[in-house]
């Protein structure tokens, strides 16, 4: 496919930073990946809505660059337009909206991470389900992350996204259908989310993050290079139901299986790690179509990835 060129004075006016043939795989969870033809940091809302406008009018591709967490760059790198969402302003969290204490909005940008030990600290219960789960909060509305203990969409009470002409549109929770890493939210850049919390006491609310991070520890590879859970649970053709794609990798026997740099995490199947910085974008896509091809010989169901992949296609 073609990608029409991005030229950087097409932004010259804006309040934004550009960097043109900028690395961005380093910047990824995996640390491998190439480069982006145009990197630009907005530093407004007004930057980012013109932004949109103008790649859609100019009919050049753009995608939203987040905390990197679910993403794999390829190593010939991406073409198009890549927003950074950095900013200071972009990752904002406003509390006790519209005189509600319970109610607070945060910016695409904001860490999930952080933001989640503050609602904690200050006794606001709805987003302790998310420890553990690294992403920004516009990456996490994007595929309503989540895991055994639950999901963003438990919490949520609207999200904001910019449309093609750089307008806000936003989507109250109930008109959202927010499935099993699914949304049925437009493919538009998310500005920010609004979530309803509770008020609840702080040191029990920190006891329940601490033991889904206890929890964690024992049954991932927190603290190798990975992007969290590489394929999405799939549904069991016999019963109906998810089931573990870690186990059916497991039962594969893939656990340790390597592609150059990139390995089977021998803690969790479905976790796919770089041993060193040494290895490259094309190990772990490598290794991808390994896993689902030993699967599907094995078991007969096909895997398919949770892992967002970059590449000039």
């Amino acid at each position: 496919m073609s990608v029409p060129p991005a030229n950087h004075l097409l932004f010259a006016d804006l309040d934004v930073e550009a960097l043109p043939d900028h690395p961005i795989g380093k910047d990824t969870w995996y640390a491998v990946g190439g480069r982006a033809d145009m990197l630009l940091r907005p530093r407004t809302t007004e930057a980012l809505s013109r932004i949109v406008r103008r790649c859609h009018e100019s009919d050049v591709p753009v995608r939203i660059l987040g905390s990197g967490a679910n993403l794999l760059v390829a190593d010939e790198g991406v073409g198009g337009i890549v927003v950074s969402l950095d900013h200071p302003h972009f990752k904002e969290v406003s509390y006790n909206l519209d005189g509600a204490p319970e109610l607070i909005r945060a910016m695409a940008g904001a860490d999930m991470q952080k933001t989640m030990h503050e609602t904690v600290r200050r006794g606001l219960g709805g987003l302790e389900q998310m420890a553990g789960i690294p992403a920004s909060i516009g990456g996490a509305l994007t595929m309503n992350a989540g895991g055994a203990f639950g999901e963003i969409a438990d919490s949520l009470h609207a999200v904001a996204c910019l449309d093609r002409r750089g307008e806000i549109v936003i989507y109250p929770r109930e008109s959202l259908e927010m499935g099993y890493r699914t949304t049925n939210l437009p493919d538009a850049p998310i500005l920010w989310g609004t979530f309803k919390l509770m008020d609840r006491d702080p040191l029990l609310l920190r006891e329940r993050v601490k033991e889904i991070f206890q929890y964690k520890r024992k049954s991932q590879p927190m603290a190798d290079k990975s992007a969290g859970c590489a394929f999405r649970n799939p549904i069991d053709p016999q019963t109906g139901e998810r089931i573990s794609a870690g186990m059916l990798i497991d039962r594969a026997n893939l656990k340790g299986r390597c592609v150059g740099e990139a390995e089977v995490s021998q803690c969790h199947g479905n976790f796919l790690v770089m041993k060193t910085g040494a290895g490259k974008a094309s190990d772990l896509v490598r290794l991808i179509d390994v896993v689902k091809q030993a699967v599907h010989a094995d078991s007969g169901i096909e895997l398919e990835t949770e892992v967002v992949i970059w590449d000039r296609d």
